[in-house]
């Protein structure tokens, strides 16, 4: 498993929002849906998206794809000056500003909303609705909004979105689902790949051939009972340098990466699996379920069962020791 594959690897789209958008200026929508991560690509004409912290406008021309990390609120628009006259809000609700429902209204086809069939713009809106815990570790690792040029090697997977959406065959959801993980997955590839890119440790530590051995083996068993002394033999090291090289490159030790992996495995597991708290414990390597409650509650606070009763995004805010997640410092935002 690579790099990338590693930061991908868990919870994917499920029930995904996915529309056509498809306006004659002027436009402006309001998003307010606190959503983790959003991809919005310009099929024709153009769009503009205005963070809400004050930062520069950034412009969409067809074949561009923009990826909007939430939980912060941004406007989409046709230029940087037109006022919003709709809300998206959490699920994709649409509104006036006052509140009144807009979706029906606006409804032009399936999976296509706007203000006029043959509009000047049509942007295609991808947009993940929950946020799974290892995921967190994408969210970490990218910045508020980042933009990707044009390119042919995104062309065929938007071209194939773009006509999937509108359609509604059996399994349509699932193919959609995933259409965006794979447009996701090239989108973040050509970014990490670009010239100067200012990768997190642990991204970077993937490629070393002492510390991405040991790191594949942590992800791929959870469950091993591993030692310091175990991954050093198995990444042909002496147990000392596996130390100090890992604690160097990801920016904490070894078995404490462990740690913050098994509980981030099982945060996921509790969320989205019927197992048992037992059951959960052994998949990522805890000996016994009150060994397991006690070290997921001294690291966020809530214990399995509490944690899997609380809604969704309660803990997104947590820092990453509480969450259980590796640490590695946020990228820069891309230049266009």
């Amino acid at each position: 498993m690579d790099a990338l594959a590693g930061l991908l690897d868990g919870p994917r789209a499920r029930g995904a929002f996915l529309l056509r958008m498809v306006m004659e200026p002027p436009w402006a929508i309001r998003v307010e849906d606190r959503a983790p991560i959003c991809l919005m690509s310009v099929r024709r004409g153009t769009a503009v998206i205005v963070p809400s912290d004050g930062g520069e406008p950034v412009r969409l021309g067809p074949g561009d794809i923009a990826v909007v990390r939430g939980p912060d609120p941004y406007t989409v628009a046709d230029a940087p000056g037109t006022p919003p006259h709709a809300l998206v809000g959490p699920g994709g609700a649409c509104t006036t500003l006052h509140g009144r429902p807009l979706s029906q209204d606006m409804v032009l086809n399936v999976r296509t909303w706007g203000n006029a069939a043959d509009g000047a713009t049509a942007v295609l809106v991808g947009t993940y609705l929950l946020e799974g815990e290892i995921s967190r570790r994408l969210l970490d690792a990218v910045p508020p909004l980042l933009t990707v040029p044009a390119d042919t090697r995104t062309r065929p997977l938007l071209d194939l979105l773009d006509a999937e959406i509108a359609q509604d065959e059996p399994g349509q959801r699932v193919v959609l689902d995933r259409l965006l993980d794979l447009l996701l997955i090239a989108v973040l590839r050509a970014w990490f790949a670009r010239p100067g890119a200012d990768a997190p440790a642990w991204y970077r530590a993937m490629g070393d051939p002492v510390v991405g051995t040991a790191l594949r083996l942590l992800q791929h068993e959870p469950a091993h009972p591993w030692t310091v002394a175990a991954l050093a033999a198995r990444a042909g090291v002496s147990r000392a340098g596996l130390a100090r090289r890992f604690t160097e490159l990801v920016g904490e030790p070894p078995m404490a990466y462990l740690t913050g992996w098994r509980l981030a495995v099982a945060a996921d597991l509790l969320r989205e699996s019927d197992a048992t708290v037992e059951a959960v414990a052994r998949k990522v390597g805890y000996g016994t379920p009150f060994a397991f409650s006690a070290a997921f509650k001294r690291v966020r606070g809530v214990s399995p069962q509490e944690y899997r009763g609380s809604p969704p995004g309660n803990h997104r805010d947590l820092p990453d020791r509480q969450r259980g997640l590796p640490r590695g410092r946020p990228l820069g935002r891309l230049s266009p």
